[in-house]
């Protein structure tokens, strides 16, 4: 054992503080903090209380003298300052005690308590500090009397108010002085008696005052549990009749200068003033340092809770933890942070945040934060900015509160079980020390139950929300899903309770010692999750092409990481959760730190451990090979880790010098039982100079470097570039960790709302580019950036986190909260002031409607189908008749989805916003919606949206009922004014299919409400023959969905008749979406519709001589090539991102229509007037194969099944009872040869059938045997797929 450390190593401690009431500047309100209690008091309180007013607002008088807030100060801190790490006065004095002084009397609980707080600087580095707050009796006569006066006042107060309201007092009533005055028997109101009595508590003549103060260490490595002992035993020193061995000052200067850090991999013991301590600190191959105990946090609040905070913290939520205890908040938010490595928080954070810091809430950006509770009010009570994206955890009762749409983490169940088991084997119930009542139970059920319902229509609640692990029969459950994964908990070993005898080898006692364990325990469970899921993740990172400063400046527009290719290689259950982790600001950080570190050496710690473990589990995979499955894998190398840690702690490797006398003035260093004394300053304010490890250690700024390396949230470039990195790389505005922690000066908010606002910007900037590049894919490309395709999980991902981006812009700056989401609030105020409008005579029209003359025009519609009018309100309506969508986010986030799909998003909220006058009455002026440019930019790049097809809410809502617009559209040459028959038409579409609907035939158009179809992909339409004129020819047919305004057109230019055309009485139209076209100056460069339309779709109706097909047999080659060619791509892409089968098969340039162009080529011309048709040619085929075949001419066994089946569909489709005509039995044949991968052999067939000769002509492409040839390698190639036909296709063929 030595005393030497290395050169670079710092101190144990950099400060000893002390805080406490400062009796020269007196008792001095805590105005920020007293104001938010007055605020929340006022809100709840009842109507006796209800008339106060006036002066005694600001100073919250209504709290009784010894429940308000007063001005803590620092009173000292030894040394004055560190230059490694300058003392930041205002945050140590807040942190310390957040509530500022608290004053108790005799009768009063006052037992020490502990807690612990971190000051985040801006560059993201830490530092902590260990509080312990007792109380010492007030001394000062001064600040008594001010107490007591303060009282006097009070009750004058309070006796005015609670005889208001029965009878006014008389000149000459005494007023309330004394709780033992005669004139309490005139207070009628027994309630008002004990609310006056509990607020008596104070006499100065009969009661003592205490006041609280606190000691504190500020450290820069979290060694919470030492520094709980060094304090509780100074502590202590104080406190106990016989004075400490030295004087207090020995003890304090030797935790300042004389103990340093343990080195790496390093065990240390000092000495407190009545007993060794012990501290440990992993090596860099371990896990980094983690001091706090993660079991408590398991008991407060149970395993599956623990879990769903956890995904909250990994996809960036905002999370509110909220518990009286102080150090409870801080383990929650220290254990969280510390189970995501190798991640880590980028965002504000903030475990304890002081009352006059409250506003802090209304940031619109992630953050996990801690907020201190009282005890008495409720959830109900607290009154959030925004709660849209906010994961609420209330500590004390064991209850979360989660977002919607969360997805579930991957393999929950068996991480749950294997998490469960650890806690098991330390005695512990893996649901947590459980005492929450009855209405949190009932609570969870009603939120599970309107989660089951949203979830149906696309508010993706996680798929299995179940809490597995609730009150008692958790062992019960955990034994079935045991039995499943077969391991067994009998045979779990559980630890003999710690409490009992001391193991003699181990040099520190056995609770913190089993505290170590359960830690390391649990943290190798969580760390061996990620290891697993991202076991491959190197293969995917993008290294940039250019030098390292060019790639800095371009950081915002870089991919770094192959999403797409990453997720495509994952189990389907893991998709909706890593499809949003991969978009986060940890994940991004992570990545990029693994570009900058070029080998080893640069690693910055965590990545070097995590790239460690990773190389273990691909070494072992390579044998096993698991990667890309859902198994599961259980952590197998917890007991090294473990070891490690007890190999430590058995052999102490650094003793630090023993605390001595220090040089000290006679009559120094005496002090006053009960009482902590002033410290002598000019002893501890320097450090000594004959020190053997402070001689060696090195400059400060040496030491600043290493405290960096400590805190290695950056990237390991010189300071220059690091600095540069961490002010511009990649912040989305979060540039903010911690308010500044400060006595705050509205300019000083102003500043902060200032941030806020430009980062949301720049969020919005950088997602809106995103959600572009990913949608346009192609094209994208093309313009340079890097190849992307987007899945419907991730398409869905990115407008679920741009709908959290937006609740997080409208939560900004509101003055006055209402639901849980601000935006569908606005909107509802919106709603609201327009319908009272169009209520008054002046308004004319149906209400909501907007009385502006835009209305959406549609391309080919023309007067067919009147244009829908753009209308915010009537897309409210809409979502507000939704009845599966329970919630108000739901709500907002199916409008925001809507506006997408119509391309409205933008001018919806321009229009909304242009209420100057409601906007000003919900929000401050700080508020983001109220800064004029910002909001300007933002609409605009909101606007970019349109240059994309969205179909995010036909895609989500499967489930609703959506009315649908009908219009067929009669030839404007013989239109359908003669026309006698009864029409009808049936319109499929993605997810349905309507059934017949009879069309009026007068006026030919029908509007119907069915469930949700889906992209619509074909109509059929027909007519019964009826009449005297029963021959109608059609132009298209236009469906509108009334809800999206999506206009399908199909287009037709055919007849429907016996003895016209081709004698079909019903006809299978394919449809492509139009596009909508605005007359207003928002007109932006599209991308191309979903499917071109140069023009009608028209078959070569009739081959007569002037009709020829103008086509040579290169183009013809070239369709075929193309048709077939997009029926590859389409099964190349992953399923959710497939279009329509049925466009690529029968639409324009299907394969449909190039096979038609095989078969016009050199076809013979009839005489005149008579219409010849390709399925003339087939049948004629037909009749000669089945004589041929009666004939055995071919003895070849593979021709005669060829023959056979083709026979066999020839005249199944003959037989159907749909008039489908002659091209409409063609259609279907190709369908079903495509099915059923036969077209090959028939082309080969027909090209040797004797018939050809007769029908056509020598130069014809299907007499060329070499072209004939390749189009049979060309049709060959659709073997390989799978192809299901639409319903529709071939209704009524039974083949």
């Amino acid at each position: 054992m030595t005393t030497g450390i290395s050169p670079v190593s710092c101190r144990f401690a950099d400060y000893f503080v002390v805080c406490g009431l400062d009796t020269e500047s007196g008792l001095e309100p805590d105005e920020l903090s007293a104001l938010c209690q007055y605020i929340e008091a006022t809100k709840f309180r009842d109507g006796a209380r209800g008339n106060l007013a006036g002066a005694s607002e600001g100073e919250n008088f209504e709290q009784s003298p010894l429940r308000r807030t007063f001005k803590s100060k620092v009173l000292a801190h030894y040394p004055d300052n560190v230059e490694w790490n300058p003392f930041d006065q205002d945050a140590v004095g807040m942190l310390c005690m957040p509530k500022g002084l608290a004053f108790r009397t005799q009768v009063d609980s006052r037992q020490p308590h502990f807690h612990s707080f971190i000051i985040t600087r801006e560059d993201g580095s830490r530092t902590y500090g260990f509080a312990l707050t007792f109380f010492e009796e007030v001394t000062s006569q001064q600040i008594c009397n001010a107490m007591q006066t303060l009282y006097h006042m009070h009750n004058a107060e309070q006796y005015d108010i609670l005889h208001t309201p029965t009878s006014p007092r008389g000149p000459d009533e005494p007023r309330l002085h004394h709780p033992h005055t005669q004139s309490r028997p005139i207070l009628h109101a027994a309630p008002a008696i004990s609310r006056l009595q509990r607020f008596n508590s104070y006499d100065i003549s009969r009661d003592t005052l205490y006041v609280s103060k606190c000691i504190c260490l500020i450290t820069p490595m979290a060694f919470a549990q030492a520094c709980q002992k060094v304090l509780q035993q100074l502590y202590q020193a104080v406190t106990s009749p016989n004075p400490p061995p030295l004087p207090l000052e020995s003890y304090v200067f030797n935790i300042l200068y004389e103990v340093p850090l343990p080195p790496s991999g390093r065990s240390l013991k000092f000495s407190g003033v009545y007993g060794p301590v012990v501290c440990q600190r992993p090596s860099t191959s371990e896990l980094p340092l983690f001091d706090f105990a993660i079991g408590e946090m398991f008991n407060l609040l149970g395993v599956e809770n623990v879990l769903q905070l956890f995904t909250c913290a990994l996809l960036e939520m905002q999370i509110l933890l909220y518990s009286q205890h102080y150090q409870r908040l801080m383990t929650v938010a220290e254990s969280i942070t510390a189970l995501m490595f190798p991640y880590q928080w980028q965002h504000v954070y903030v475990p304890i945040l002081p009352a006059s810091l409250l506003h802090f809430l209304d940031a619109p950006v992630p953050y996990l934060m801690g907020l201190h509770s009282n005890g008495q009010d409720d959830r109900t009570k607290l009154e959030l900015p925004q709660e849209a994206n906010l994961c609420f955890v209330d500590i004390d009762n064991h209850f979360i509160e989660l977002p919607e749409e969360l997805p579930q983490f991957p393999n929950k169940l068996e991480f749950i079980q294997e998490i469960s088991e650890v806690l098991v084997s330390f005695g512990m119930t893996p649901e947590g020390n459980i005492h929450s009542t009855d209405t949190q139970v009932k609570h969870r059920g009603l939120r599970s139950a309107d989660a089951v319902s949203d979830k149906r229509n696309g508010n993706l609640a996680s798929p299995l929300n179940s809490y597995l692990l609730r009150e008692n029969v958790t062992i019960a459950r955990l034994q079935a899903l045991v039995k499943r994964t077969g391991v067994s908990l009998e045979k779990l070993e559980v630890r003999e309770d710690a409490s009992g005898n001391k193991d003699p080898r181990f040099h520190c006692d056995d609770e913190e010692l089993k505290m170590h364990q359960l830690n390391i325990h649990v943290r190798e469970v969580f760390a061996n999750r990620f290891t697993q899921m991202f076991a491959d993740y190197e293969v995917f990172v993008i290294q940039p092409s250019q030098d390292k400063e060019s790639w800095f400046t371009n950081r915002d527009q870089m991919q770094n990481f192959d999403k797409a290719s990453f997720l495509s290689d994952q189990p389907e259950p893991y998709l909706p959760f890593l499809s949003r982790f991969l978009e986060t600001q940890m994940f991004a950080s992570f990545i990029d730190s693994k570009i900058l570190c070029h080998d080893d050496e640069d690693k910055e710690h965590t990545l070097r451990v995590f790239d460690t473990r990773v190389d273990k589990v691909r070494m072992l995979n390579v044998r096993t090979p698991t990667l890309r499955t859902s198994m599961y894998q259980k952590c197998t190398n917890i007991e090294e880790a473990e070891k490690a840690i007890e190999m430590r702690v058995m052999k102490i490797d650094h003793t630090a010098l023993h605390p001595h006398l220090l040089d000290m003035k006679i009559g120094q260093g005496r002090y006053e039982q009960g009482f902590f004394p002033r410290l002598q300053s000019d002893v501890l304010s320097s450090g000594p100079t004959s020190n053997k490890w402070a001689k060696r250690s090195a400059p400060a700024q040496w030491r600043r470097r290493d405290r960096q390396k400590q805190h290695a949230e950056h990237l390991y470039l010189d300071n220059d570039q690091r600095e540069k990195y961490i002010q511009e790389a990649r912040n989305l505005g979060t540039t903010i960790r911690q308010p500044k922690l400060s006595n705050l000066s509205p300019s000083v908010i102003a500043q902060t709302n200032w941030k806020f606002v430009e980062g949301l910007l720049k969020e919005c900037r950088i997602k809106t580019k995103r959600m572009l590049v990913e949608k346009m894919g192609r094209e994208a490309v093309e313009l340079g950036h890097v190849e992307v395709s987007i899945t419907g999980v991730e398409e869905n991902t990115l407008i679920a986190s741009l709908c959290d981006l937006l609740e997080r812009i409208w939560s900004h700056g509101l003055q006055v909260k209402q639901g849980k989401s601000a935006l569908w609030s606005h909107l509802l105020h919106y709603q609201e002031s327009k319908e009272k409008k169009s209520a008054t005579p002046a308004g004319f029209g149906p209400p909501g409607f907007i009385h502006d003359t835009e209305r959406r025009k549609s391309d080919g519609g023309g007067s067919a189908l009147p244009p829908l009018k753009v209308s915010l309100i009537q897309d409210m309506r809409h979502i507000q008749n939704i009845s599966e969508i329970k919630t108000d986010v739901g709500k907002a986030r199916a409008w925001v989805r809507l506006s997408m799909e119509k391309k409205l998003l933008s001018r919806h909220l321009k229009q909304l916003l242009s209420d100057l006058e409601l906007t000003k009455k919900l929000y401050k002026r700080y508020a983001f919606l109220r800064c004029d440019d910002e909001k300007e930019q933002f609409l605009y790049h909101l606007l970019s949206f349109n240059a994309v097809d969205y179909f995010c809410f036909t895609n989500v809502f499967t489930t609703i009922m959506i009315p649908y617009h009908v219009v067929v559209v009669p030839s404007k040459k013989l239109g359908g004014s003669m026309f006698t028959a009864n029409p009808w038409v049936c319109v499929s579409g993605e997810l349905a299919e309507t059934g017949i609907l009879q069309v009026p035939r007068n006026t030919q158009e029908i509007t119907f409400e069915c469930q949700n179809l889906g992209k619509l992909t074909t109509v059929q339409m027909g007519h019964d023959n009826t009449g005297l004129y029963a021959k109608w020819l059609v132009e298209c047919v236009l469906v509108r969905n009334e809800i999206t305004g999506h206009t399908y057109k199909f287009p037709c230019g055919r007849w429907l008749g016996k003895g016209v055309d081709d004698g079909s009485l019903e006809r299978i139209l394919v449809g492509e979406l139009m596009t909508p076209v605005t007359e207003n100056d928002e007109r932006m460069c599209r991308t191309p519709p979903m499917q071109q339309s140069p023009g009608m779709m028209r078959r070569f109706v009739t081959i007569s001589p002037n009709s020829k097909p103008k086509l040579n047999t290169g183009q013809i080659q070239e369709g075929v090539g193309e048709a077939i060619n997009g029926i590859v791509k389409h099964f190349h892409k992953p399923e959710k991102e497939r279009g329509s089968l049925t466009l690529l098969l029968c639409g324009e340039f299907g394969l449909v229509w190039a096979l038609e162009q095989v078969f016009q080529h050199g076809f013979k011309s009839p005489r005149l007037f008579k219409n010849v048709f390709i399925w003339d040619f087939l049948e004629k085929a037909q009749v000669y194969f089945e004589s041929a075949e009666q004939r055995e001419v071919n003895p070849d066994e593979n021709w005669q099944s060829r023959v056979r089946h083709f026979c066999r569909f020839m005249r199944a489709i003959n037989n159907t009872s749909r008039n489908i005509g002659k091209d409409g039995k063609f259609q279907m044949l190709i369908c079903l040869g495509a099915r059923d991968h036969l077209l090959h052999h028939w082309i080969a067939l027909l090209a040797d059938c004797p018939i050809m000769a007769q029908m056509y002509e020598d130069a014809a492409l299907i007499k060329d045997r070499s072209l004939v040839n390749s189009l049979i390698r060309v049709l060959q190639t659709l073997q390989e797929f799978n192809i299901t036909l639409e319903a529709s296709l071939i209704k009524g063929v039974g083949i």
